[in-house]
């Protein structure tokens, strides 16, 4: 019995070195496979680099080979059945993404792949756990407004301290914007606060609401550089604890105040609004409902700007949507309840409920750039990061970061700013060109 043990590791070992070989002359990566065993076989023609994906025992690939979903490689990612070293996930898929085209097997080397792995098609390991996700139903699609609170806590009430190693001295958890390239997370994250409130061309005394505050980088900074009377809504205890302190420390009680409050729950009238990164949260089926609402706290001359990631329009009805696999897996690891529109659908319902569309701008390069750097900023502070969240949600966040940076960078995610006016049948409170908004 042990001798066909021995002989059948062996088998497997030299059928995933085989593999391994296979992959290099296909896929040409400049990484490398470090197996079980400790082997290690390049991936490519010209290996150089110091990145290694490596697997834990062959039950692994038996498990994905059975059970071949994302869920489940995440899953053994998660238990370090397969990891990675030597360089971020955003090294790996950029190369796969060669040139703005995905490195794909074709069909013949896809059956030559498969008979490679016929020795794993019973290889067992132990279930990778599944502990980490969302327990609720997590699409969103039969939320109450109750539930919006469980959502946003599962995301963003982790730790203040677990998000201070990645965002910047602000806390701003959104799109950064970048006048150049080169810049750092903190200067492109200063910029795109001026940036909106350029945008809305805020001016002592506007009454100002920010919609889903975080940190409350936005209100704060409005209120020190324009003068306006601000107020931010979140539903996370973490971020409102954080900027309670953050508007005394910086002595901001007269001008700047926040709540823990649904934006549904909202009343009042302001000058202008800002929702920034919150529209993903809110559910499709709510658009209408979500903009009638803005429509009723929004001023006569008021402006209002939406910042939203997006999906590209699909060819069909968007009722007819499915969730794709890497949604399921965010919806179920780290953004329950969270749902993508696409930048159509969302200017169609500004103006069915009264908008006038001024502005839209595209952001998609500086998310991707913005979730690059941090996901390389919370995989520089490991170690600290341990200390406030399990080493599972530290793998989960790490591969989310990457996941989503890739997908900007290729374009399968998207990300927009939305400038509108109360209705068009007042000139809107903005200048004849954009020529402000770069001075």
């Amino acid at each position: 019995m042990a001798k066909d043990k021995s002989a059948k590791a062996a088998k497997q070992l030299a059928a995933a070195k085989a593999l391994a070989r296979e992959l290099a002359g296909t896929l040409d990566l400049n990484a490398s496979l470090r197996l079980w065993d400790g082997s290690v076989t390049p991936l490519g023609a010209n290996v150089t680099g110091p990145f290694e994906l490596s697997i834990a025992d062959a039950g692994v690939i038996g498990s994905l080979l059975r059970w071949p979903t994302l869920d489940n490689f995440i899953r053994h990612y998660v238990d370090k059945g397969i990891d990675f070293s030597g360089g971020t996930l955003i090294d790996l898929g950029s190369q796969l993404n060669r040139d703005g085209r995905s490195v794909k097997l074709k069909g013949r080397d896809a059956l030559k792949l498969a008979r490679r792995l016929s020795p794993f098609l019973l290889a067992r390991t132990e279930d990778a756990a599944d502990n980490q996700g969302f327990e609720g139903e997590i699409t969103g699609r039969r939320r109450k407004t109750a539930d919006n609170k469980d959502y946003i806590q599962f995301h963003y009430d982790l730790s203040n301290d677990f998000y201070a190693l990645f965002l910047d001295p602000e806390m701003v958890y959104s799109c950064a914007y970048y006048t150049d390239w080169e810049n750092d997370v903190a200067q492109a994250q200063r910029d795109k606060l001026e940036m909106i409130c350029r945008k809305l061309r805020l001016k002592p005394g506007d009454r100002f609401l920010d919609i889903g505050c975080g940190w409350g980088g936005l209100i704060c900074h409005a209120a020190k550089n324009y003068g306006v009377t601000a107020h931010g809504i979140t539903l996370s205890e973490e971020q409102l604890a954080f900027a309670k302190e953050k508007i005394k420390r910086l002595g901001l009680e007269d001008r700047v105040t926040v709540e823990l409050k649904d934006y549904s729950m909202m009343e009042g009238q302001f000058d202008k609004i800002a929702s920034i990164g919150m529209y993903e949260h809110i559910g499709l089926k709510n658009i209408p409902v979500y903009m009638r609402k803005m429509q009723s706290l929004l001023a006569p001359e008021g402006l209002f700007l939406n910042h939203a990631i997006s999906r590209r329009a699909p060819k069909q009805g968007w009722f007819k949507r499915g969730m794709r696999p890497e949604q399921k897996a965010i919806a179920k690891y780290i953004f329950p309840g969270g749902e993508l529109d696409d930048i159509g659908r969302s200017a169609v319902a500004m103006e069915r409920a009264g908008f006038e569309v001024l502005d839209i701008e595209a952001w998609r390069l500086h998310y991707a750039r913005t979730c690059k750097l941090w996901c390389e900023r919370l995989t520089a502070n490991r170690e600290e990061a341990l200390k406030h969240v399990s080493e599972e949600k530290y793998r989960i966040w790490v591969a989310y970061l990457a996941g989503v940076s890739l997908a900007f960078s290729r374009g399968t995610l998207r990300i927009y700013q939305t400038l509108v006016s109360k209705n068009a049948k007042r000139p809107p409170a903005v200048p004849p060109t954009r020529a402000d908004l770069y001075r």
